[in-house]
Order: structure tokens, then C-alpha cells, then sequence
């Protein structure tokens, strides 16, 4: 008995030091960037992901004020498939058109200089609705933290159907036009596929391109791009892929390069470029109205 004993306390012993042995290291958490590059996630999900890049939050610092008075449009709601309401900044075109531009925000929010930026649109454009989309439903930014947290719980699904609602408010025989910056260029190309056979013009600034072959072979219209070459969030490498996987997939795309960084169309941003903004401006609405 005091044998057996013995023996099944040194069996004891040997197991537990070959566990403490063969013991594997606690893995450590997976990164933002991890989760970013080594999941097979849908690139409209990688938007919502980038507001947890580290640095990312260091590309927007605290965004200026500007002067909007007088403005030219005005909220409204319209219902949304998932069964909550969504709501835009509206100006309405002064003569009957089935043209119909939508203005999709930076990470910030639908703020006073989204709103600025419909204005202008419409008074160079002249016959076209547009619709700025509120992808934050109601709320807005006004210091990078609260920014990366309206992005990063923008939900995907919640922003397709806002963008859905917007086609579906313009109607079925409109013409769809799409613009944005940052988050908001990269939702442009996605409302532009969303849009199918209705669209009828892309332009985004500095947005996450798509790199699914079989979306890109989706778009039924020409895209226009502008991108800086400093750009630290969407890298020039990601945009030159973009261009060749658009061209492989048959479509027109014209994209622009400034040696500029992430943010340079925005007034309120320190790497804000006059130039650059300047000729990308005059080229989008140059894009506009060729189409």
C-alpha cells in the first residue's frame, strides 16, 4: 500500500512537471492592425476597423469651425429597410431632375462643413438633388476621441441601410451620383455599388478602396480618385492596387495623386492643401458634369 502510494505521488509529480515544461506562453491579445490584416474581413467592415489603427486618430486632429449661414438645404427623414428611420441634409433641385448626388461625411459627423460642402456642390452643379447622408444618426464629433468612437460603432449593416435609403428616397429612376472624404470616400465607392445599375458617377477623396474583384466588377460607372502620397492611413501602394484591380476588372477609373497627406481637402485640418484641394475640386465637378 505505502508503495502504491509512493508511485502515484511521483506519477503525480512527473506529470505536473512535463505540464509546467510544455507549458505554451499565454498568448497576447491580437492588435487593431492584426485584426485588420489577418482576417478576410469585407472592406466596408475595415472602414468601421481603421478608427482603432494606432495613429489613426493622429491623422484628424481637433477639426476647426467654419462659417455656415445661409444654408441652402435642411434635415429630413426618410425609412430605412431595417426598420429605423434615417436622416440626410437636403437640397432640393429647383427644376424637376432624376439627378441625384449623395455627400457621404469624414469621420466626424454630418458637421457644418459636410453641410458647406452641399452647398457648394449644388450652386456649381445647378440641376441635381443632394442628399448629405447622417451615417452617425444625429450624432457629431467635435474631438478626435469621440470621432474614433461614432466610427467604430458605425456598424456596417446600419450604414448600408442608410445608404440603401438614400437610393431608395432619390428613386428608382434616379441617377446616382456619390462623393466623399475618408470614411466617407470609402462608403462612396461602397454606395456606388450599392447603387448597381442607378450610378452614374464616383468621386472619392482618400477613401479605403474595395478589393474585392468580384464587387469592383459590380460598378456601373466611371470613378474618380484623389489621393496624397503621404498619406499615412490609405497607403499610395493600396491606391496603385486599386487602379490595377479596377482596370482588370473593366472599369474606368482616373485616379489623382498630390504630395499631400490623408486629410488635405479639409480646411480644418493641418494638412490641409490649398492647391491640392483647388485642382481636385475643379476636376470633381469637372467629373460631375462630363457624366
Amino acid at each position: 500500500m505505502k508503495k502504491l502510494l509512493l508511485l502515484s505521488a511521483a506519477a503525480f509529480c512527473t506529470a505536473a512537471l512535463l505540464s509546467y515544461t510544455f507549458k505554451r506562453p499565454e498568448p497576447k491579445p491580437l492588435t487593431a492592425d492584426c485584426y485588420i490584416s489577418c482576417f478576410n474581413a469585407e472592406t466596408r467592415d475595415l472602414i468601421q476597423l481603421d478608427a482603432a489603427k494606432p495613429g489613426f486618430a493622429a491623422l484628424h486632429p481637433y477639426p476647426k469651425k467654419i462659417s455656415f449661414i445661409n444654408p441652402l438645404g435642411s434635415m429630413i427623414q426618410f425609412k430605412a429597410a431595417d426598420g429605423s428611420n434615417a436622416q440626410g441634409y437636403f437640397i432640393k433641385a429647383k427644376k424637376k431632375t432624376n439627378k441625384w448626388l449623395l455627400v457621404i461625411q469624414e469621420w466626424w459627423g454630418l458637421n457644418d462643413n459636410i453641410k458647406n460642402e452641399a452647398d457648394k456642390f449644388y450652386s456649381e452643379l445647378g440641376d441635381v438633388n443632394v442628399l448629405a447622408l447622417d451615417m452617425y444618426d444625429g450624432k457629431v464629433a467635435a474631438v478626435p476621441d469621440s470621432a474614433m468612437a461614432y466610427m467604430r460603432n458605425a456598424k456596417a449593416d446600419r450604414l448600408e441601410a442608410i445608404v440603401k435609403a438614400g437610393i431608395a428616397y432619390a428613386g428608382t429612376d434616379a441617377k446616382i451620383y456619390t462623393v466623399g472624404w475618408c470614411f466617407g470616400g470609402g462608403w462612396s465607392l461602397q454606395a456606388t455599388i450599392l447603387a448597381g445599375k442607378q450610378a452614374a458617377g464616383c468621386v472619392m477623396y482618400y477613401g479605403r478602396p474595395e478589393t474585392d474583384m468580384n464587387k469592383l466588377k459590380l460598378i456601373n460607372c466611371d470613378v474618380i480618385g484623389f489621393f496624397g502620397t503621404k498619406d499615412q492611413g490609405i497607403k499610395i501602394e493600396a491606391v496603385d492596387a486599386f487602379e490595377k484591380n479596377m482596370k482588370d476588372a473593366g472599369k474606368n477609373i482616373s485616379i489623382n495623386k498630390y504630395e499631400a497627406g490623408h486629410g488635405f481637402a479639409n480646411p480644418s485640418n493641418p494638412a490641409f492643401n490649398k492647391e491640392a484641394t483647388e485642382d481636385a475640386h475643379a476636376k470633381t465637378i469637372a467629373f460631375l458634369k462630363a457624366h
